[in-house]
């Protein structure tokens, strides 16, 4: 079970995975080692699921993002269909849903004509993918992948050593 020093130093992580352990125990009042052995359990029991750079797609020529609803026809196999998508470079988010359609996906790429070359010539040639509905972005006021924790809810726990 997560405490509330587990919660702090996660917090941290997902401001800046790059702050040093040092500086995370000086914030947080722990020894660096207690601190380098807590986020190793984290990383250990999978709480932690890896570090990333955030790129600024705009900067790469990615400045489109979409989201393109997928619907599949009778008797597809929706493994085969996530695998197809998950496989597409431009493809940063598939997410399998109920309702109306079966997929959600957001992409990224340089301009219309990708946008349009990428739903003709590969998502719409996925064996099984019988249409596909696209929203354009027009601006983002958020995009983050950081969580919100329960810190006030953990520090009424007693932290574990």
């Amino acid at each position: 079970m997560l405490d509330h020093t587990d919660f702090q130093i996660l917090s941290r992580l997902q401001e800046d995975a790059r702050v040093p352990v040092a500086q995370i125990a000086r914030e947080i009042d722990l020894a660096p080692s207690a601190v380098h052995q807590r986020i190793q359990k984290l990383e250990d029991s999978g709480v932690i699921r890896g570090y990333e750079v955030r790129l600024d797609p705009r900067k790469l020529g990615r400045a489109l993002a979409s989201f393109v609803r997928v619907q599949t026809g009778e008797g597809a196999s929706a493994p085969e269909i996530t695998q197809a998508l998950v496989e597409i470079p431009e493809v940063q988010e598939v997410h399998r849903v109920v309702g109306e359609d079966c997929f959600f996906v957001k992409v990224r790429v340089e301009d219309p004509q990708a946008l349009a070359e990428l739903l003709d010539h590969t998502i719409q040639r996925i064996p099984n993918v019988a249409s596909t509905h696209t929203t354009i972005v027009l601006a983002t006021a958020k995009e983050t992948h950081c969580l919100p924790l329960p810190l006030e809810e953990a520090s009424m726990r007693e932290p574990e050593a």
